[in-house]
């Protein structure tokens, strides 16, 4: 895969002459982000140069190595680059890639005069401490939360505290650190493991104050959709049916289309979209998590200025005949895409990661994968390498993904194959200093 600022390369790494019209992506991102890739893709379908611009000077991929190379945590001299670039040849389009790109994204293209969100607004999404002030500010249903110090005493900071509660860090993603708290020891021993969590953070604040806001029961839905000059348009509604009760959050079954009611579904597009203008956010993509109480009341646990996350993404594709990616770059080239209407039943399980250790093999993947509906099956860690649940871990040992004649068929599928799964792992043993 190779993308360069004066060349268009094919996703197989082949170059291709491109004419000085052809429109220009400058693409944020990571340089171990798995979204470079579909980027690429969706560039190449649209006849679209790209130009990545990450810390990966070294990287084995040449979109990356060839591209711009910048540093996220200095992010003046990044924009001193990035201009330089853009002065050099302009830039049609810029798209942060995840949460830790989408910021500096916003801010390339405010100087470049394009459009896309408000820095201030990507910073407000990211954060999910100035998210919930803002959106209770604006009236948007919030839990009750505040701010935990982790370096003054607990007992001080917990007069307002009301139990079941959820500890979440300021700022990872994939319910990384987010834990529930039902009592007082379990809320000190909640604050400590996220302290270790966080032990490695550079950013200060995000190292060193935790949300800490009431539990909501109920279940979940994830909603993506794209924002064009602040009208939101919804792509999918993803149903979660498993109870996400704690004590940690993982995330495993989507299903789509949604079998909520259509009053239930207007309320979570109203919600979104209350919670987006309320952010400043205007343009491209936007990931929300939504809870819904039992009183039909919707609650925003996250609305992100990005795509989802993981490979869920290939339900979108499913649901709207095109590829996420795709959708996001012709919206921000200003190129309109029909969305077909999905008339079947689809799903994806991120398949959990039951316990730590190092993983040796995963029994049963030719029965998962005979399981009717079910079209494919990723083991995404390779053998060796360690497994680290949530809290603490972040990734998904792969996926199932099931293509049915309706939703509860494309579930009922995931768990048959999900059942046939054996996972072997061996157990990890630390050398500390010292021993």
């Amino acid at each position: 895969m190779v993308a360069t600022a004066h060349a268009f390369v094919d996703y197989m790494g082949y170059p291709a002459a491109m004419s000085a019209s052809v429109p220009r992506l400058l693409l944020l991102a990571p340089h171990n982000s798995y979204r470079i890739a579909p980027y690429l893709l969706a560039a190449q379908e649209l006849g679209v140069e790209v130009t990545v611009a990450s810390a990966g000077r070294h990287s084995l991929v040449s979109a990356i190595s060839e591209g711009l190379h910048i540093d996220f945590d200095e992010p003046a001299a990044a924009l001193a680059v990035l201009q330089q670039a853009h002065l050099s040849t302009p830039f049609s389009a810029v798209i942060g890639s995840d949460d830790h790109s989408s910021e500096l994204a916003c801010q390339a293209a405010a100087i470049f005069g394009l459009p896309y969100n408000p820095p201030g607004a990507a910073a407000i999404a990211r954060r999910k401490d100035k998210a919930r002030a803002c959106l209770l500010a604006a009236g948007v249903r919030v839990p009750s939360h505040f701010l935990l110090d982790l370096q003054q005493p607990l007992a001080a900071q917990l007069g307002k505290l009301r139990y079941p509660c959820v500890l979440k860090p300021l700022a990872l993603s994939a319910s990384r650190g987010v834990i529930r708290a039902d009592d007082a020891a379990a809320f000190s021993r909640a604050a400590a493991r996220i302290e270790t969590i966080l032990r490695d953070n550079q950013h200060a604040e995000e190292g060193r104050y935790v949300l800490v806001e009431d539990y909501i029961e109920g279940i979940e839905v994830a909603y993506e959709g794209l924002l064009d000059h602040g009208e939101l348009q919804q792509l999918a509604l993803f149903d979660k049916p498993d109870a996400l009760q704690g004590p940690f959050f993982e995330e495993t079954y989507y299903i789509t289309p949604s079998r909520h009611n259509e009053g239930l579904q207007r309320a979570v597009h109203k919600t979104v979209a209350d919670a987006c203008r309320a952010y400043g956010l205007q343009q491209g993509p936007v990931h929300a998590e939504v809870r819904i109480d039992a009183h039909g009341r919707v609650w925003v646990m996250e609305v992100a200025a990005r795509t989802i996350g993981g490979e869920c993404a290939r339900l979108v594709e499913l649901a709207t005949g095109q590829r996420l990616e795709t959708l996001v770059l012709a919206q921000a080239l200003g190129q309109p895409l029909p969305c077909s209407k999905f008339s079947g039943g689809a799903g994806v399980l991120m398949i959990p990661i039951a316990e730590a250790g190092i993983l040796r093999r995963v029994e049963g993947t030719l029965a998962a994968q005979a399981v009717e509906g079910i079209a494919e099956l990723v083991i995404s860690v390779r053998e060796g390498h360690e497994l680290l649940p949530v809290p603490d871990g972040s990734s998904y040992l792969g996926f199932i993904y099931a293509v049915t004649e309706d939703a509860a068929q494309a579930e009922q599928a995931l768990r048959e194959a999900h059942a046939k799964l054996k996972i072997v792992t061996a157990p990890l043993f630390r050398l500390h200093a010292g021993q």
